[in-house]
Order: structure tokens, then C-alpha cells, then sequence
């Protein structure tokens, strides 16, 4: 689905990935599951391009539903970044448990639904990554600025690219809680350290960007800056 200009989502509100469309070829931001393989091939078509034209694989995270299609992806060809704190998360699935938190029966259920139709259970690790660090500007379509946002997990990061005026921000908040269903800015679950992810959100509010894109929610029209204040005002 279209955004804007040069900026596209694949998934929906429950699970969501993102592609950079660029005349130097695209960037895509996150994986969802591996259901959404088939998004982004229909994404790809509608532009007129393949995976040839992808440059890069840029992941917010190492968790299991932001990495959904990575491995597929690198088999093809195409190189898979992320936080030196999150390659051994994104090659072996390893994470520590963290609480569940509140949920409702048709949030919870919707959420696990949607992930078994997109082929949650069958998503494989990322054998081989290139790691990168907060503050690297990467050699790919826009020029993507690697931001630190350790909390959700160690390596947590959030993507700045000024010409798509966009900020992708992973699991760093969300917009829609996969687990209650509650809508609009709100810290997400399943959250390594909820204390430095909060902390974390700093690091947005310098930003420049009109689009704050989650990997679960509504993407949210305006600037960082406005999405944090809101999401420390959530109860």
C-alpha cells in the first residue's frame, strides 16, 4: 500500500513492514512474517520492479515478527542489517521471557490468528547479517540513518530517511496493541526493559519526519517529537 511518495507498507495494522522506493532501487525496513513474502512480491509488481531492485534489508529487531521473509530474502541475494546487539537474537531466535502483560480474548486471538495465516510458526533465522551501529548512515536507496533505541531489545533501532521524511521505529512504541487491541501511541509489549525503552524515545524527538512508522498500528501522521509526548501521556 502506497504511503507516500516513494514510501510503502506491506502487512496491515496487526503486523507491518515497510519499502523505500527510490530511482536507485528500494530499501526495505523489516520483515513481518513469512506470509507477507506474497505482499511483497504484489508490492513489487504494482512498482514494476522484482527483488532484483532490492538493496537492503534493514531490521528494527531480531524478534520473530519483524523477521518473517529476512532469511528468504538474503538466500536471493539481497544483504540483511542489523544491530550488533540483535544478530545473535535475529540467527537463533534466543530472547529472555518477558511478561505478558494485559490482554483481551479477541485482540490476543485476532493477533495469533493473523500470524498463523501468515505463516508465523514456519519463520526461519537470519544465518548471516551485517551488523551495524547507532549513528551509521548505510550505503543504501536514502540513505538510511541508523538510530539506537535499545530497550525493546538490546539492539533496537529506529531508521531515519529524510527523503522519504520518514522515521521507522520497529517495536520501539506502537500504535495498536496487538494484545488489547487499544488504539493510538502506547509503550508495545513483550518489552526486554520498559524502563530504557521510554528512556529510548528521546532519541526520537530531535527528528524530523512526518511519518512515524510502528511495526504494529496505524502509521502516525506528524512528527516524533508529537508521537512521544503521546505515548508518555498513555496510561
Amino acid at each position: 500500500m502506497k504511503l507516500a511518495p516513494h514510501l510503502h507498507r506491506l502487512g496491515n495494522d496487526i503486523v507491518a513492514a515497510y519499502l523505500i522506493d527510490l530511482p536507485e532501487g528500494i530499501t526495505l525496513v523489516d520483515a513481518g512474517l513469512p506470509g507477507h513474502w506474497n505482499d511483497l512480491q504484489h508490492e513489487l509488481s504494482a512498482l514494476g520492479k522484482s527483488v532484483a531492485d532490492i538493496r537492503g534489508l534493514i531490521l528494527t529487531h531480531g524478534d520473530s515478527d519483524h523477521i518473517g521473509f529476512a532469511e528468504r530474502l538474503r538466500q536471493a541475494g539481497v544483504p540483511v542489517f542489523i544491530h550488533a546487539a540483535d544478530a545473535h537474537r535475529v540467527r537463533t531466535g534466543e530472547k529472555p521471557k518477558t511478561a505478558m502483560g494485559p490482554a483481551r480474548i479477541w485482540p490476543l486471538l485476532g493477533f495469533f490468528g493473523y500470524g498463523l495465516r501468515k505463516n508465523a510458526l514456519r519463520t526461519r533465522h537470519v544465518r548471516e547479517v551485517i551488523e551495524v551501529a547507532d549513528g551509521d548512515v548505510l550505503d543504501l536507496p536514502g540513505a538510511p540513518v541508523i538510530v539506537g533505541m535499545p530497550g525493546h531489545s538490546p539492539g533496537s533501532v529506529a531508521v531515519h530517511v529524510p527523503i522519504a521524511e520518514a522515521v521507522f521505529v520497529g517495536d520501539a512504541l506502537t500504535t495498536r496493541h496487538v494484545l488489547t487491541g487499544r488504539e493510538g501511541a502506547q509503550p508495545a509489549p513483550f518489552t526486554d526493559d520498559t524502563d530504557q525503552a521510554l528512556s529510548s524515545l528521546d532519541r526520537l524527538t530531535g527528528l524530523e519526519a512526518s511519518w512515524v512508522l510502528p511495526g504494529h498500528g496505524a502509521p502516525w501522521r506528524g512528527a516524533p517529537a508529537d508521537v512521544v509526548a503521546a505515548v508518555r501521556g498513555a496510561d
